[in-house]
């Protein structure tokens, strides 16, 4: 009794230990550290980009890049508004955080242009194909051994504070995104696309009259 007592307080103490360095508690993004969060939201579009390139059904291929796009839409905002803030206050790392920054802008460029287009648009799956490749690139990019993630959880990030952050604002910007699409369909037209920290400067300009 008194063994199996210390054993199942040192996996309680192993289990907190982990949390503290910023382990990940899942693989599906909920209750996950930062890091987990992110590779879970990267595993998702990929899977629809897989679907995407194996489809024949022009509708289908609309509805897997309508959730492409709204995916990665929300992915860049809370990246760039929670994320890499943190991620270059951390290790002060500009070389990477401005590369990523950079990738960010032309990914939210072509997802405007997909967002902006129809199913019989004669470049629609040519812009689907050039945004998958881009973001490969980007996971790449951030996954790879040295690179932002691996720099992340070697700094001193309180990765489970920053995943509840990000969790929270994806969730805000998810459900707005919804709202919009559901408004744009009623009123027979594709709501206009987010674009990040621009993209919300320009819809409230807009609504301002500027």
């Amino acid at each position: 009794m008194a063994t199996s007592s210390r054993t199942k307080a040192r996996g309680r103490k192993s289990s907190r230990s982990r949390t503290a360095r910023g382990g990940s508690r899942s693989s599906n993004g909920a209750g996950a550290d930062a890091i987990a969060l992110l590779k879970a939201d990267h595993r998702e579009v990929e899977n629809w980009f897989a679907e995407f390139e194996k489809t024949g059904s022009s509708s289908r291929k609309q509805e897997l890049a309508r959730k492409i796009c709204m995916a990665l839409t929300a992915h860049t905002i809370i990246e760039e508004e929670i994320f890499y803030p943190a991620f270059l206050e951390a290790t002060g790392d500009k070389d990477i955080h401005h590369e990523a920054e950079v990738e960010h802008e032309g990914a939210k460029k072509l997802i405007a242009e997909i967002e902006g287009a129809g199913p019989n648009d004669d470049y629609f799956d040519a812009r689907v194909s050039v945004l998958s490749e881009m973001i490969k690139h980007h996971v790449k990019e951030e996954e790879q051994r040295g690179g932002m993630f691996t720099k992340a959880r070697s700094s001193d990030m309180d990765l489970a504070a920053i995943g509840d952050r990000l969790r929270q604002r994806k969730e805000q910007v998810m459900n707005g995104a919804a709202s919009g699409a559901a408004r744009g369909r009623r009123g027979g037209r594709m709501p206009a696309p987010m674009a990040g920290r621009n993209g919300r400067a320009r819809q409230e300009a807009s609504r301002d009259g500027r």
